[in-house]
């Protein structure tokens, strides 16, 4: 009987940045042009599996999902059990770059959800000559009111907790098994990360002046948001939308706040059009 293999493959690179070298996780799918996902704060890479293994995609795209440091199958820093892990906009920023520039992209895509989706936008503007364009999934450009001490407490079962603090951003049509799916994942996720992540989301993120950068004849943009979606509103993406001139914007029916996860196959429809536009 013959071996249903999928056709990912995940290898480890050590991508240096910032005085540190990280040994990082990452898979892949595909070629053409380089299609580099983010993932979701306290989460991993795993949540991209239906795009990595969508054959429409990865005839035109070489897909990459990377698992950032302290997330998933990637390893921290030495010594990061001296130091408690937030997430600041520079060295997330920085991070990105340093991956892409270690796998020697040429001109990728860059496309994230939540806070990878808002953190494409200052990507967009500090490095739009480098870039072919971004999809930005649940993007905004300043957020708050995320952050709470339970989400790492002594009290608290961490892992169940942002678990299932996140499930509530599922949309309530999305199949059972999917928003599951997504929570096991937020499950395995490190002491303290979630809370670190969320950290550069509430308090340090805000790239309202930046995204006045961004000109869409250097670097096409494309935001998606879920109309459920209560994090990353639907106004909030379209008060991003309209700083941007030359920008797509579509709000997506029915869908949440992990549209690759939670429901691809209704995602599916309103991804596809973007990745046309992006390689047309």
């Amino acid at each position: 009987m013959a071996v249903n293999y999928e056709p990912i493959t995940g290898r480890y690179v050590a991508v240096k940045d910032g005085g540190e070298t990280y040994r990082v996780f990452f898979e892949e799918a595909g070629q053409g042009i380089p299609l580099l996902c983010l993932h979701t704060a306290g989460a991993d890479s795993r949540q991209w599996r239906h795009v990595l293994n969508d054959p429409e995609i990865t005839k035109r795209f070489r897909v990459i999902a990377f698992d950032f440091p302290y997330h998933g199958r990637s390893t921290p820093p030495d010594g990061w059990w001296l130091k408690k892990y937030q997430l600041t906009t520079m060295n997330y920023l920085s991070m990105i770059r340093a991956v892409w520039q270690t796998l020697e992209l040429e001109r990728p895509v860059v496309m994230g959800c939540s806070m990878g989706g808002a953190i494409t936008l200052k990507v967009a503007a500090d490095f739009q000559d480098e870039l072919t364009g971004i999809v930005g999934l649940e993007s905004v450009a300043h957020a708050r009111g995320r952050y709470n001490d339970f989400l790492h407490h002594p009290a608290v079962h961490g892992g169940e907790l942002c678990a299932t603090y996140t499930m509530g951003l599922n949309a309530p049509s999305s199949p059972e098994v999917s928003k599951r799916e997504n929570w096991w994942y937020y499950s395995q996720g490190g002491p303290g990360v979630y809370a670190g992540d969320v950290f550069f989301y509430s308090f340090d993120w805000d790239a309202r002046e930046d995204i006045k950068r961004i000109d869409t004849r250097r670097c096409k943009v494309s935001l998606l948001t879920g109309e459920y979606d209560y994090s990353c509103t639907p106004a909030m993406t379209e008060a991003v939308a309209k700083e941007i001139p030359g920008c797509r914007m579509t709000i997506m029916k029915g869908m949440g706040h992990f549209p690759m996860v939670e429901n691809y196959a209704a995602f599916r429809p309103f991804l596809l059009p973007e990745l046309q536009y992006m390689a047309g």
